[in-house]
Parts: structure tokens; C-alpha cells; sequence
């Protein structure tokens, strides 16, 4: 199935921090879109790879996403290598996607910009002709790569290179982030505490959003860094 976003993130709840209220609503635009997470996250203080991944299917179902796979790379120790990178081309040719939305290069957490690095390089490698993939059929896979790549912005503040405008999708997204009960703020929890499970954080989701809307005059915004030139064919189309 070809899709048109392909998100990539390095745990189990990246993507939806990151870039969850884009997904809803290029999916309510009718675009085709998938979830591909590196780890189970199992180095989490919170949590176990069963509980998250639990967690992603109902977080998944509920952005109504139908496509999520999950590559088992190992938490915190995967590497930029040939082994890694066909296993993320394997993906990226299998679903053709235009766009691929990924980590940010530089965060607190190091498989970020790890998985960065590694989704970057694997869809310039996807689109080499010589390089030969096999799908689980053993069915060459033929070249992709993807149209844009943007990363889309985790725990470091960062300056984006692009806000999307997703007035009216918060609740949905912040409805998938607390799929992830583990992981998150619950005052009821007797779990050890840990930097992202305080309600400042889980507040500080929106409070992101509504000052990425400010900027650009919206109700809510979400921002993507960019490596390369974004370009538009028409002008109007950057004042929406």
C-alpha cells in the first residue's frame, strides 16, 4: 500500500508528541498515512515493551491509523550501519511515501537524533537503484525516496522551518498521547517519576501548540525543522 506520510519515530509515543495532530488531519484530508516505530522502548523507567506496545496500537487506532510496525531495533544501542539501514529502506520502498516525518537531529534524548540520522540516511539510500531489498516474500523491492523529509520537534525548544496549522486537532492528538498511560502524567500512579511523566510536561503539550498557532495566527500550530530547501509553486499557497 503506498502511503503518503510515513512517520518514523525512534520510541513508542515519539510521533505523537511530535507530529500527531498533522497525522489526524492529513488523515481527515484523506491522505494515507503510517507509523513506523525503531524500538519498543524498552529502557523506559516506565512501562514494559508489552504495556507499549499495547499503547501504540491504542493510540494508533485511535488517530485511525491502520499501518504501525514496529522494527525491535534495540533501545538506547541502535546504530547507523547497513544492517539498520535496509531494514528502514525495506520500509520506506514498501510504502513509497511522498513525505516522512522523523526526529529531531539534536534532543535530550540520544535515539533521537540517532533515529534521525538513521531515516535520513536510509531514504537517500532507498531511492539507489543498485541497492537490492527483499520484502518478506522475497519480492524485490523497487526504488524509493521520499519527496520531503521533515523532523519534527521533541523535548529541546527549537526555531521551526515550518508550522503546521492544526486548529481542532489537539484533542485527538492529546487523546493518543494519553493512550500511553504508562508513560505519562497520572496522579494516581505509584510508578517511579521521570521527566516526561509530571503534568508540567504532559501541559506544556499544549501550551507548545497554542504558541506555534501564535505565531502564525491560528489557534494551534505544530513546527517541523527541514535540511533542505522547502519550495511551493505558488506564493498564495504560503499564506493559506
Amino acid at each position: 500500500m503506498k502511503l503518503d506520510i510515513l512517520a518514523f519515530g525512534a520510541h513508542p509515543d515519539d510521533v505523537e508528541l511530535g507530529c500527531a495532530a498533522t497525522l489526524a488531519k492529513a488523515l481527515a484530508q484523506g491522505k494515507a498515512v503510517g507509523i513506523v516505530d525503531l524500538t519498543q522502548g524498552e529502557l523506559g523507567t516506565r512501562g514494559t515493551p508489552e504495556i507499549r506496545k499495547e499503547e501504540a496500537q491504542k493510540a494508533a487506532t485511535t488517530l485511525g491509523i491502520s499501518i504501525r510496525e514496529n522494527l525491535n531495533f534495540r533501545d538506547g544501542f541502535f546504530v547507523n550501519d547497513e544492517t539498520h539501514q535496509l531494514k528502514v529502506i525495506e520500509k520506506i520502498r514498501t510504502y513509497q511515501p511522498d513525505i516522512i516525518l522523523c526526529n529531531t537531529p539534536k534532543d535530550r534524548h540520544i535515539d533521537h537524533g540517532r533515529g534521525n540520522a538513521l531515516v535520513q540516511d536510509a531514504s537517500f539510500l532507498s531511492g539507489l537503484e543498485k541497492i537490492e531489498v527483499r520484502d518478506a516474500s522475497h519480492t524485490v523491492l523497487a526504488p524509493w525516496r521520499p519527496k520531503l523529509i521533515l523532523e519534527y520537534i521533541q523535548w529541546n525548544e527549537t526555531i521551526p522551518d515550518l508550522i503546521v496549522d492544526v486548529s481542532g486537532f489537539m484533542e485527538i492528538k492529546l487523546k493518543a498521547i494519553k493512550a500511553y498511560s504508562s508513560q505519562f502524567f497520572d496522579p494516581n500512579s505509584q510508578e517511579r517519576s521521570t521527566p516526561i511523566s509530571s503534568a508540567n510536561f504532559l501541559d506544556s503539550i499544549s501550551y507548545r501548540a497554542a504558541n506555534m498557532g501564535r505565531l502564525i495566527f491560528k489557534e494551534a500550530g505544530e513546527g517541523f525543522t527541514c535540511q533542505t530547501p522547502l519550495s511551493v509553486s505558488d506564493l498564495a499557497a504560503l499564506i493559506g
